[in-house]
């Protein structure tokens, strides 16, 4: 319910200052579980991404995002709760299956769940590898996997910027269903993990036209931050 208060708010305020566009609706089944699978360009990604749907959207999202204190905590998880976010432990290993497992009740439950393959923003606007996970959801729970492409929202909320640029349009393209029911019952196998999630990125590359990075967005992160602190001041 909480869901749909937010949408109900948020949706005439976003559609009047940033008139933003969307293709591909049609993709989406209007009943039955699904996986959205999306590049994530930016902290603006939680507001755009979803907005054009008729139907809800979870996604699963850092608990760090749940447990702040004071008022920023506390609107910090009105916010991500209003979003469809549910919180996950993102430290690896058995959380790590755990959040699987989340993915999967979500999904016998017949909602439609968003993930990022990527894990985490891109630090500049290009598209980096995708991890497993997203390989494991789709071939556990046989459902659907549509592309789901956010465009522009780097350029209107790039990294460590609060609010977003206004006269910038984002974006939002939703692809045909991909089909992996030839690699049912190979959910244990890495390279076919690995083959899947490969084919996820390429066809989220096709749709948002951006540049590939072949390697992990999370290991662009630290090397941008060690340059950073090893480049000589201007």
């Amino acid at each position: 319910m909480f869901y749909w208060v937010v949408k109900a708010i948020l949706a005439p305020f976003l559609h009047l200052v940033f008139r933003p566009w969307t293709e591909g609706t049609e993709h989406v089944p209007r009943q039955g579980p699904a996986i959205l699978a999306g590049n994530h360009l930016s902290f603006a990604d939680h507001f755009f991404g979803a907005l054009p749907l008729p139907r809800k959207v979870i996604s699963l999202g850092k608990a760090e995002y749940f447990t702040g204190r004071g008022i920023k905590g506390m609107l910090s998880r009105a916010f991500f709760t209003g979003v469809g976010t549910v919180p996950i432990d993102r430290s690896g290993g058995k959380a790590s299956e755990a959040a699987l497992r989340t993915g999967l009740r979500i999904l016998r439950e017949g909602h439609v769940l968003g993930i990022y393959p990527e894990g985490t923003r891109s630090p500049d606007g290009r598209l980096y590898k995708g991890k497993t996970g997203v390989a494991r959801l789709a071939l556990e729970s046989r459902v659907p996997v549509i592309p789901w492409a956010m465009i522009s929202t780097f350029e209107m909320m790039p990294p460590g910027r609060k609010f977003p640029k206004l006269g910038i349009r984002p974006g939002v393209k939703y692809g045909k269903p991909l089909d992996f029911s030839r690699y049912y019952g190979m959910e244990e196998d890495r390279l076919v993990l690995r083959a899947v999630t490969d084919e996820i990125m390429y066809a989220l590359m096709e749709l948002s036209g951006q540049e590939y990075v072949d390697k992990y967005a999370a290991s662009a992160k630290v090397e941008l931050a060690r340059a950073a602190k090893t480049s000589p001041p201007s």
